[in-house]
């Protein structure tokens, strides 16, 4: 659902806006900055039901253990 937010800036950007931007593309361009500093993804909530797979987790370690003795027998 889309909400409708009027904002006050000077005229030198909001021209800037229009001429760089466009002028019925705004709108998309202002929420698409916006968007990553106000909507936080659910990363703890995700991160908790993959630990909960007991086959991935072996996977993800055994992965892990394997790339990390790999490293510990290259030259430098």
């Amino acid at each position: 659902m889309q909400k409708k937010l009027t904002i006050s800036i000077d005229e030198k950007v909001y021209e800037g806006l229009h001429d760089v931007i466009g002028p019925r593309k705004i709108s998309k361009f202002v929420e698409e900055l916006v968007r990553p500093h106000v909507v936080r993804p659910q990363f703890d909530s995700e991160y908790e039901m993959m630990s909960k797979d007991k086959v991935r987790e072996a996977k993800a370690l055994e992965w892990a253990e394997g790339t990390f003795r790999d490293s510990s027998h290259e030259t430098r």
